[in-house]
């Protein structure tokens, strides 16, 4: 059982020991600690915070635990109820709120939940803020507000508001899905994309959809990471339903994963390039994804005349260096599409809408689009670590043998070759080095992945 603390947010399994995991005790210290935090630098006396949860089981329990502390504590609290990230990140904005909150673990198992903290502008808190509410809940220096400065709670609904800024952005062409007659089939798996992404695909013209696991009890139907070891029955279905095209959301609807025709997976990798591919036709500019997404982004932004960008993992430092270059469109390699256009936060709805457009504009099939991009092959390794080894001694020797290469260390340490890329980081949550390598073979990316394991235990 654990409880991960971390700048990004507190997440952990329900049930057990306070300190733990994520127990009633641990959610009331940290929420009053973010609380604290937010009325610290509000200009308020009652300083508002939009509340959304994804469907998980333990999802309405948390949800009571938190708009009753954030009203202990003398905030009023916008209580959005089930909502995607997106949706509440939007809502955020749309309430001129101080801050807000998203119960949600992603994309980890049914006995998992987490809290995941945003600023008034709904993105992610920095490190400094993160770090800033941990010392917090650390120290306990929060206090409770008494019986007159209680903050209020107010019930909206956001979806439809959310839905409508999709349907509002320039690229996203409702008359050509329309007339496209797309039949689309969908996997929520049982969380909140069970709502939303039926109300997006009927709000965008389509008419046929299959949907498989969209019942929002969040008791999921199969592993929720999007991955095509967990989306086997999403691809009989859009194969076996002669769809156009397939979709699969995480249980918070931050991340995209798209099937062909065919029922062969898209690649999550690619949903990004895809999404790019199609911006940078008609709003021409720069890119970004993390150090571990694939390196087709960067071939088709140099293609459409844009320059590409890397950033650290983690979506707080990709927006962070799409503000610093003008990004027009970014994310991250696992389905994460980030659209300034809409807003700085992934966002599948948004996703699906210009994949959408996009279809419908060229008349091409996904088999069709996904074979007119570059084609790469990723692997994920990892190395066990011992108490007595320095990681970062490893890392710094790592960098020095592979000096001569294109060496890139604002996140562990990446090495470009011509033809190939090797990145290594130090796992925040599990006593590991993780072991990302991308090539333009299977064997070619497992190889240089399994060299530099080799290096690193001849260096440990």
């Amino acid at each position: 059982m654990t409880l991960i603390k971390s700048i990004s947010g507190i997440r952990g399994t329900i049930g057990g020991v306070p300190g733990d995991n994520l127990t009633p005790a641990d959610i009331v210290r940290f929420t009053a600690a973010y609380a604290t935090f937010i009325r610290n630098s509000a200009a308020e006396r009652c300083p508002r915070i939009v509340v959304g949860r994804d469907a998980r089981i333990s999802g309405e329990m948390v949800h009571r635990i938190i708009t009753g502390t954030l009203m202990a504590m003398g905030c009023d609290v916008t209580d959005i109820g089930m909502a995607t990230t997106p949706t509440t990140e939007i809502a955020v904005a749309k309430e001129a709120a101080a801050g807000g909150i998203i119960i949600t673990a992603s994309h980890n198992p049914r006995q998992w939940n987490a809290l995941k903290l945003l600023n008034s502008q709904g993105e992610f808190l920095n490190a400094v803020e993160g770090a800033e509410i941990l010392a917090l809940a650390e120290s306990g220096s929060y206090s409770f507000a008494p019986v007159d400065g209680l903050g209020k709670i107010t019930q909206k609904q956001f979806l439809q508001e959310h839905i409508q800024s999709v349907l509002s952005l320039n690229l996203v062409d409702v008359d050509a899905i329309r007339a496209a007659n797309f039949r689309v089939a969908v996997d929520c798996v049982n969380s909140v994309g069970g709502i939303a992404i039926p109300e997006l695909l009927y709000a965008l013209g389509v008419k046929e959809i299959f949907k498989l696991h969209c019942a929002p009890h969040g008791n999921f139907s199969h592993n929720p990471e999007p991955l095509p070891e967990h989306l086997t029955e999403l691809s009989s279905l859009t194969r076996s339903s002669k769809a156009t095209v397939g979709f699969a959301v995480d249980p918070d609807v931050d991340r995209l994963a798209i099937y062909c025709e065919n029922g062969e997976p898209f690649g999550e990798e690619y949903t990004l390039v895809a999404m790019a591919d199609y911006i940078l036709q008609h709003t021409p500019g720069n890119t970004v994804s993390n150090l571990s997404s694939s390196r087709a982004l960067r071939d088709i932004t140099l293609a459409r005349g844009g320059s590409y960008h890397a950033a650290a993992v983690g979506e707080v430092n990709v927006v962070e260096k799409m503000k610093e270059v003008g990004a027009v469109i970014g994310g991250e390699g696992n389905g994460g599409v980030i659209y300034p256009a809409s807003h700085y936060g992934r966002d599948a709805l948004v996703g699906i809408a210009l994949f959408l457009t996009y279809l419908a504009r060229t008349g091409k099939t996904p088999a069709q689009l996904r074979r007119e991009y570059p084609s790469y092959y990723m692997a994920k390794q990892k190395v066990e670590l011992t108490p007595d080894i320095d990681t970062d001694a490893i890392l710094e020797k790592m960098k020095e043998r592979f000096q001569e290469q294109q060496v890139t260390d604002i996140d562990g340490v990446k090495i470009d070759f011509p033809d190939k890329w090797v990145h290594l980081r130090k796992s925040n949550t599990e006593p590991i080095i993780r072991i990302y390598s991308e090539a333009t073979s299977p064997e070619a990316a497992e190889a240089i992945g399994k060299e530099i394991i080799d290096l690193i235990r001849e260096l440990a």
